[in-house]
């Protein structure tokens, strides 16, 4: 199962007949099954059907150990989505959300549809764009300007150290400074991360924070302060394009990706205690 969809399939003679326009028989899904939809009460859940020697219980909780595999099937459940997601409303579910028949999968959208019904009218006509925000590695400490310099009080003097010591006590001398000058920059770069999050979050309908990536998923080796969604209406994008660009400074370099199907606002948990699923 790949996402839920408003409407009804119209033809029940055409096993694709409920598939967004240009799609209908052409929508291929993992391991290149045909993507079909299953009507409800108004709702469409889009499926194409998958062997169980790959996506039973067992076989499944050892392929995904196997990262190519899951790379593969993400892939092709990502396209399905975006597929779906460019044409109208849609709620994807988690990846290999696999269920043993269609009878199964009319009982979930009986059983959810309130909720179902619920996400996609939040969805409809908007986007989620993400945005990330990494701290600069090659920020200097920032000078202060005369004005911050006059109304600064003057710090209460400590002892000097003593110069003493030979290369060894000299070196941490400096190591020491050179630690206080990072963590004073990344407390500086953090604080900009945490207004530009805010700032976002009163242009869009709906925001969300999630874990920072590890350097091997982003890409990049600069720490990551944050890894923000964002559900945005069509007229508001250039102002938080705009919003984004302004925060992008001598402390935090920050960029948008997307647009992107709501993965962040659709999720239900559709675990197998819950909704007879396998994951």
């Amino acid at each position: 199962m790949y996402a839920v969809t408003p409407g009804e399939a119209p033809y029940a003679d055409e096993p694709h007949g409920g598939l967004p326009g240009g799609t209908r028989g052409d929508l291929r899904g993992v391991g290149g099954g045909a993507v079909r939809p299953i009507a409800r009460g108004g709702l469409v859940a889009c499926v194409s059907d998958v062997p169980l020697d790959q996506f039973g219980e067992e076989p499944l909780r050892r392929h995904l150990e196997d990262l190519d595999w899951v790379e593969g099937v993400a892939r092709a459940h990502h396209a399905v989505v975006e597929t779906l997601a460019a044409a109208e409303p849609t709620a994807p579910v988690r990846l290999v959300t696999v269920y043993t028949g269609d009878d199964q999968v009319r009982d979930l959208l009986d059983r959810r549809h309130d909720d179902f019904a619920e996400i996609l009218a939040r969805v409809a006509g908007r986007r989620e764009w993400g945005v990330k925000a990494y701290l600069r590695r090659e920020t200097a400490r920032p000078a202060a300007t005369p004005s911050e310099e006059r109304s600064a009080p003057s710090p209460a003097r400590a002892p000097a150290e003593p110069e003493g010591g030979g290369p060894g006590a000299a070196y941490l001398r400096r190591r020491k400074e050179s630690l206080r000058g990072r963590e004073d920059l990344w407390r500086a770069a953090a604080e900009r991360a945490e207004e530009l999050h805010a700032a976002l979050g009163r242009l869009a309908v709906a925001s969300r924070r999630h874990r920072p990536q590890d350097p091997r998923l982003s890409g990049r080796s600069e720490s990551m302060l944050l890894n923000g969604a964002y559900l945005v209406d069509p007229a508001r994008e250039e102002e938080f394009a705009a919003v984004v660009a302004a925060h992008s400074d001598r402390f935090l370099d920050a960029e948008i990706t997307g647009p992107w199907a709501p993965y962040s606002f659709t999720m239900i948990d559709l675990g197998p205690d819950q909704d007879g699923g396998v994951r």
